[in-house]
């Protein structure tokens, strides 16, 4: 039996995942990295614990699954996406990887913002300290000190690490998100580079996103080395997992944040919606676009519910409290605690608790906090929909909020779309998996995909419920803006 390995090194943890040849998931491994930050909410990660978690990782999911390591024929590599480490030329981490939830790089965007119509123009993404950029620029500013250092995503930082300093490179996909990839060039644009203060000796190669990336035996771990055959950000491993290969459909990967993917084709919009414009992959030279929307709290309002306000003590117990929630309660959650994303991008906006009534108590809270995630995503949709012309009439899913079956089918309601829910939640991994299968010739890539099984929402509220629910969900919003 042939296998392919599947890395996903997320925001919270780094999974190895098999694949065995019909694609199918045989085995996985997580290790959890440390969350760093400071007292001005700044958001770190250390990079060499990933490094070494990644290779705990591999190790565990071969011995777990007793496989002979030469079963392994390649590696797929997904990654969280503008998180940014530097390192020097002996491959060692200078500082912390800066991650892309952190507001720290907000001065440099400030003083750019003279820029931010000619660079969304160039990169399809709007000025924000939330792509790598300005993130690098930081680095540079405050923690680089020595004359040969190299700067990039986490990709191409365990690309680095992985080949022993043989491999400094990236795919399309993750490039597309630093702000730095001119969309119509496709390279390093050299005036970004220049406004920015970034050299460009310090980026990496930029190469096509199922090209082979180098070799690896996890530091003699494996008797001989096996390419890496597919580099991925996360979301668009997801939207390749997903199946969502042609123009006009959509996933949303519900996470930590989430990412709503629409397939737009060859070629690249313009867009003034809030919207960004990144490469979907580029695949054997050929080049396909997606209109994203990026929102910083989904699955993290779960995590504030439990770590910050002790509403639960569990994800799991999220439905039953749900079920005792007075339906009729009109309590919104507006979760601006590090501003407002996609489609408004207003890093001063504050969170706010709106419409609570004498009655309202802890599961209306509850209920108000899980129904923000399936209000935000709507407020994406809607904007993709004007803006690509396109009704998006199935939305496939994916991660762990998901499984909540209360707000998979308020998301149906609201957005009044069918949603299809993935069978599986590592649709990064697979994505990735699938593509370096594809690419050393295990996997046909018609076949592949038969593998994935969704189960189905299809809306039951009526258009009367939903304008009024949504309605009072734009008068919350519009009050966080100060509108």
């Amino acid at each position: 039996m042939k296998y392919i390995l599947s890395i996903d090194q997320s925001t919270q943890a780094t999974k190895a995942v098999l694949l065995d040849e019909k694609g199918k998931i045989t085995g996985r491994a997580d290790c959890s990295h440390e969350q760093i930050i400071n007292e001005k909410g700044w958001v770190s990660h250390n990079q060499e614990e990933i490094y070494q978690n990644l290779q705990k990782a591999v190790k565990a999911v071969v011995e777990a699954s007793g496989i002979a390591k030469s079963d392994l024929q390649a590696v797929g590599i997904s990654n969280q996406r503008e998180t940014v480490a530097a390192w020097d030329k002996n491959g060692k981490a200078i500082g912390h990887a800066v991650v892309w939830q952190c507001k720290r790089a907000e001065e440099i965007a400030e003083r750019l913002k003279e820029k931010a119509e000619e660079i969304c123009k160039k990169t399809g993404l709007p000025l924000s300290p939330y792509f790598s950029a300005s993130k690098m620029t930081w680095l540079i500013e405050n923690e680089i000190r020595e004359e040969e250092y190299h700067l990039g995503t986490m990709d191409s930082w365990l690309l680095y690490k992985l080949t022993a300093g043989k491999s400094f490179k990236t795919d399309y996909t993750n490039a597309s998100r630093t702000q730095l990839l001119n969309l119509h060039t496709l390279k390093w644009d050299e005036e970004l580079c220049g406004m920015f203060g970034i050299p460009l000796k310090a980026l990496p190669e930029i190469c096509d996103s199922n090209s082979c990336f180098g070799y690896t035996d996890f530091e003699g771990y494996l008797n001989e080395k096996i390419p890496i055959y597919a580099v991925l950000g996360d979301s668009h491993g997801a939207l390749f997992g997903q199946g969502c290969h042609t123009k006009g459909m959509v996933k949303t990967t519900y996470g930590t944040g989430s990412s709503i993917m629409m397939n737009i084709g060859g070629e690249p919009l313009e867009t003034s919606s809030g919207l960004a414009v990144s490469l979907a992959w580029r695949i054997d030279g050929k080049a396909e676009y997606v209109l994203e929307g990026n929102i910083n709290y989904t699955g993290a309002v779960v995590t504030w519910l439990q770590n910050d306000m002790h509403m639960i003590e569990n994800p799991k117990e999220l439905e039953e409290q749900l079920k005792t929630a007075n339906k009729e309660d009109s309590t919104i959650l507006v979760p601006a605690f590090t501003g407002l994303s996609a489609p408004y991008w207003r890093g001063d906006a504050k969170a706010l608790l709106y419409g609570m009534t004498r009655s309202t108590g802890r599961a209306e809270v509850i209920k108000a906090s899980v129904e923000s995630i399936a209000y935000q995503i709507t407020d994406v949709l809607k904007v993709m929909e004007l803006a690509s012309n396109t009704e998006i009439k199935e939305l496939r899913v994916d991660g762990g909020p998901t499984r909540n079956k209360y707000l998979m089918q308020f998301q149906s309601d609201l957005a009044d779309t069918t949603v299809c829910v993935a069978s599986s939640e590592e649709l990064s991994a697979i994505g990735a998996g699938y593509m370096a299968g594809i690419a050393v010739g295990l996997y046909d890539k018609e076949e592949v995909f038969q593998n994935l099984s969704y189960q189905s929402y299809k809306s039951e509220m009526s258009s009367r419920d939903r304008g009024m629910k949504y309605e009072a969900w734009k008068k919350a919003v519009a009050i966080v803006l100060n509108e």
